[in-house]
């Protein structure tokens, strides 16, 4: 009996160095096949007892961690309570007697004690909870080698995680025993677990000198404590994340319980002083539970508590740029530009020009967002979380009542002005060295004119003045190039990736135009910057025969969608400055006329870039929210252009409704015929004979389709 066990025992290790290490795909499928037999046999649980005990082979005790953690997760019942007690109870001696077991097996027998005490959280025995000792289990690992102590560490960290996740296991079972379980955890031992874990931060950052962390234990040691914090700042308190991705839940709702640790400044120090001491390759970590702890809910604090609250946290952020080498580090630098987005996030800009400091903050602030920007090729995603942090103070600036100065008048300026020239910096590097363009990227481009459209606001005047200078520089030499007997395309390249920025910056701030702030004044720039667009226009489109620029056209496609948002339609005046600056220059006197030049550039677009889906589906997108608005769709009717668009629907003037196109542009007529509708119904009446001439090109369709099918 002995021996015939034995001999099972020693096979199912070698399956698992098969699965593991063999070269041959077949053989590993044979090996998986038959320890999926043996993961739903009966007598499991001895046998991967067995494999633990011999701790032979790695692969094996990897494969009885995971089987036994399948064993409980499939239902708790099928074992017993004296069961998994033993099983719960034998894992962390098991730890505690072979500290130096491989990574991944001591992963997995973490995971299993995890999952063990987490299902178990409410079993009791003569009125004793027999999976809630957890801290008084681990407190002996700590108390150990720096491996004991490692483990120790990972099983409250990975404790923290399974308690906040929710598995498949736990969605088919019961929401509500799941957040019964974790919001007992949370009561219960969740402050326990951070404030220890904050102890032995505190220790480590003491004694920072004495550690070595090029020592590959010490260095895991640390990730794993700084692991555990940043658990526990992102529990799930109140059970409302279910998506970690998004970064805009900026609060942290942390329990009313903790307020001790966060009234005191050492927490918040304590972190700041990691940062500063800890390698890169660890100083990220310590960032990122700072983001967390900025974010604690306001009303953890009485007004009072918390301007104290943020000037520290102000003082930190100062003091980490003033001593800005850890920012070289991209890890680094990313964590640090969300920590400063949360600034605003969380505080009001009330708040915040009352920090003692706040001049000198925000000038350096202002400084690295400048210097940021200049180096577009260092960490572009997180170029967002400073506009954000702009865009949220500028939007505020009406509202503030504080009595100091929030400067954000003379600091703005500056990120307006370093955004557009590093833009416009970038091209001829991208164009000459075939980098990857983000002006490819159009979700990027449109997240980041959102935010310049509310900066570029504070101060119009100067955003507007450097616009204008850059476009007629750019335009110039565009124009030169075009009419040069040789240009070279390079430069031509160049260029108009250049006037693409311009546009779509001009878009954007036209865009920004808020009505409750607007004034005359700046009307009449935002009507320079449009006729320059137009002027531009017109001179590209002049050229559409010998072929054109996408990127710029989309650009120009935004900037159109952006001027009709604000100047076209039911809620604008009509005597705005900007109408009478384009009257003065483009010759275009009132509303129809701005009308027919966007109906022409649809025509031209849908006849030129036939080719180019992305055109004509934006193109088709402009002409549809044209005919939406009630009065807009009556002036539109009233146009040549409209009319010749009604009676010429055929792939002759429209390529794009040809039979030659591909069937993801084809998709585009259902939305152009959408628009030609509404167009057609707004006067037709009883007029049958306008329905019918509408209708030819179309009965000529089927007519030929029926010959077809005779």
């Amino acid at each position: 009996e002995k021996m015939a066990e034995e001999q099972e025992v020693r096979q199912l290790e070698l399956l698992c160095k098969q699965l593991y290490e063999a070269t041959d795909p077949s053989l590993r499928v044979q090996a998986e096949k038959a320890l999926v037999v043996f993961q739903n046999a009966s007598d499991t649980l001895s046998k991967c007892q067995l494999l633990l005990d011999r701790g032979d082979s790695c692969y094996a005790q990897l494969l009885a961690a995971t089987t036994l953690t399948k064993l409980i997760s499939r239902s708790a019942q099928s074992l017993s309570l004296q069961q998994r007690v033993d099983i719960r109870n034998y894992v962390l001696n098991y730890l505690a007697t072979r500290p130096k077991l491989p990574n991944f097996v001591i992963q997995a027998l973490v995971t299993l004690f995890s999952r063990i005490s987490k299902l178990g959280w409410f079993d009791s025995d003569k009125e004793e909870y027999v999976f809630r000792n957890v801290i008084t289990d681990v407190t002996k690992f700590l108390q150990g080698s720096v491996e004991h102590c490692m483990i120790g560490v990972q099983l409250l960290s990975h404790l923290t995680c399974e308690m906040n996740q929710i598995s498949e296991a736990d969605a088919n079972r019961s929401l509500t025993k799941h957040r019964k379980i974790a919001s007992s955890f949370r009561d219960t031992q969740l402050f326990e677990i951070f404030r220890l874990s904050c102890s032995l931060l505190r220790t480590a950052s003491e004694n920072c000198k004495s550690l070595n962390f090029s020592d590959e234990s010490q260095h895991g040691l640390m990730t794993q404590l700084l692991r555990l914090a940043y658990n526990c700042l992102t529990f799930d308190f109140i059970g409302t994340s279910t998506d970690e991705s998004s970064d805009d839940l900026c609060t942290v709702q942390i329990p009313t319980s903790w307020r001790p640790a966060f009234l005191d400044y050492s927490t918040l120090k304590l972190f700041f002083d990691l940062y500063h001491s800890l390698p890169n390759s660890l100083s990220p970590l310590a960032l990122s539970c700072l983001v967390q702890i900025a974010s604690v809910r306001r009303s953890l604090f009485s007004n009072t508590e918390r301007a104290k609250f943020l000037t520290h946290l102000v003082n930190g952020v100062k003091h980490i740029l003033q001593n800005p080498q850890g920012l070289s580090d991209p890890s680094n630098y990313h964590e640090f530009c969300r920590l400063l987005a949360r600034l605003k996030s969380n505080y009001q800009l009330g708040e915040l020009v009352m920090v003692d400091n706040y001049p000198e903050a925000i000038q350096l602030i202002a400084k690295f967002t400048v210097e940021s920007l200049q180096m577009w090729q260092f960490a572009p995603n997180s170029v967002h979380y400073l506009l954000s942090l702009w865009q949220r103070m500028v939007a505020s600036v009406p509202y503030v009542k504080a009595t100091e100065p929030h400067l954000l008048e003379t600091y703005t300026p500056e990120v307006t002005n370093a955004y557009i020239t590093s833009r416009l910096e970038c091209v001829a590097v991208v164009v000459r060295e075939s980098l990857e363009d983000p002006l490819d990227d159009l979700g990027m481009i449109q997240q980041q004119l959102e935010q310049l459209s509310v900066i570029g606001r504070c101060e119009y005047q100067k955003t507007c003045t450097l616009l204008v200078q850059l476009f007629d520089q750019a335009a110039r030499v565009y124009q030169e190039l075009m009419v040069s007997s040789a240009p070279i395309q390079l430069d031509i390249n160049i260029q108009e990736g250049r006037l693409t920025w311009l546009v779509y910056i001009i878009g954007s701030a036209i865009g920004g135009r808020v009505s409750f702030n607007s004034n005359d004044e700046h009307d009449a720039m935002d009507g320079e910057l449009v006729c320059r667009v137009l002027q531009l226009m017109n001179l590209t489109d002049s050229r559409l025969s010998q072929g054109g620029c996408e990127k710029l056209e989309l650009a120009m496609l935004s900037f159109f969608e952006q001027f009709r948002k604000i100047y076209v339609g039911d809620q604008v005046q009509k005597n705005s400055k900007v109408y009478r600056r384009m009257s003065e220059v483009l010759g275009l006197i009132d509303e129809s006329m701005v009308l027919s030049v966007f109906i022409r550039k649809i025509i031209t677009n849908l006849k030129y870039w036939g080719r180019s889906e992305q055109i004509i589906s934006k193109t088709l997108q402009l002409l549809n929210d044209l005919s939406v608005g009630y009065s807009c769709v009556r002036k539109l009717v009233k146009l040549e252009e409209v009319q010749f668009m009604l009676n010429n629907h055929t792939s002759e003037h429209f390529p794009f409704l040809g039979n030659g196109v591909a069937v993801s542009e084809m998709r585009c007529r259902s939305m152009f015929y959408t628009s030609l509708g509404r167009l057609l119904m707004v006067d037709l009446g009883e007029d049958e004979d306008r329905f019918d001439s509408f209708m030819l090109p179309l009965t000529a369709s089927f007519e030929s389709l029926g010959r077809l099918l005779m």
